[in-house]
């Protein structure tokens, strides 16, 4: 039997979830990590997922430091310690996911037959001897797997959830709900940090409105439970920066130093492929929920130090 969780070595563990997919979990994932560990964060993220798709927003895709999450699955099926691909970025250490997390699954599934609560802390065992060599750590949850979602808000103090404004994407957020109350036995401080609207339309303030209310309603709580910065749609930047491996504050610095209109029409310089102009309006969305994020956490800890 595992010795008993130091949960304190955890309170700075976010699970970003949502049981639908194509809500913008792994950009957030990445793009918050990134932008942490740009600001000398110390940051670890997990990628949870089978599809494995943090490699392709850290560009670290098919090469050697990739192993389809062979070495995290392991982990969290035998327990013992697993070492991340160090360094992906400056200050920013990644455990790689990919298809052998199917394997972790199946196994965590079969555990839970006799003994539920220790598959539900697999991944808080495993984060907790890493956790101090870390100021953040963010854990990319799988949209259909309900053994790795269960096993990473059990390890995880905060919940961020992603979420579209339409009526279709929020019946998403009943399922997430559900999970976290499931892990409450096993994790008591576990709290949802905040829902991020994200896929909006610069001009849908009413949609935003009415969505905010919607969703403070399924939480029994008011408006301020979902973020005020939102990430605005941008399929151009999407698409950019998955073909180039970078962050979305990455991309935008290459557009910045790039060529000039009249130096391309002047014919002194060629325009770049794939650099949209709105990298720069959606790096500064992504900042200020990286910023409403520390803010969130900060205040939280700042009262518990109070009380």
């Amino acid at each position: 039997m595992p010795p008993a969780l130091n949960r304190t070595a955890l309170e700075r563990v976010i699970a970003v979830i949502n049981g639908k997919g194509g809500v913008l979990k792994t950009t957030l994932t990445a793009n918050i990590g990134g932008m942490l560990a740009n600001n000398g964060y110390r940051v670890l993220l997990v990628d949870l997922d089978p599809q494995g798709n943090l490699a392709e927003d850290l560009g670290y895709t098919d090469d050697d430091r990739d192993d389809t999450g062979r070495a995290l699955a392991q982990a969290l099926m035998f327990g013992g310690g697993a070492a991340p691909i160090q360094e992906v970025r400056p200050n920013l250490d990644v455990f790689a996911g990919g298809p052998a997390l199917d394997q972790a699954t199946a196994g965590l599934a079969a555990k839970a037959n006799k003994d539920p609560d220790g598959a539900k802390l697999a991944v808080a065992h495993l984060l907790e001897p890493l956790a101090g060599d870390y100021d953040m750590i963010l854990i990319d949850c799988p949209p259909g797997d309900e053994t790795l979602q269960t096993a990473a808000v059990a390890a995880a103090r905060w919940a961020l959830v992603p979420v579209k404004s339409d009526k279709s994407s929020r019946k998403g957020l009943g399922a997430v709900a559900a999970r976290l109350d499931a892990v409450l036995g096993v994790n008591p401080t576990l709290d949802l940090l905040g829902v991020v609207l994200v896929d909006v339309g610069t001009s849908a303030h009413v949609v935003q409105r009415e969505a905010r209310e919607h969703i403070a309603e399924l939480f029994n709580a008011d408006n301020n439970v979902v973020f005020t910065a939102t990430v605005r749609h941008s399929e151009a930047t999407a698409q950019a920066t998955r073909e180039r491996g970078l962050l979305v504050h990455e991309l935008d610095a290459q557009v910045r130093k790039g060529p000039k209109w009249y130096e391309i029409r002047r014919g002194d310089a060629q325009a770049q492929t794939f650099a949209p102009r709105t990298a720069s309006s959606v790096a500064d969305d992504l900042q200020a929920i990286t910023q409403e994020v520390v803010a969130r956490i900060t205040a939280a800890e700042n009262q518990e130090a109070l009380a």
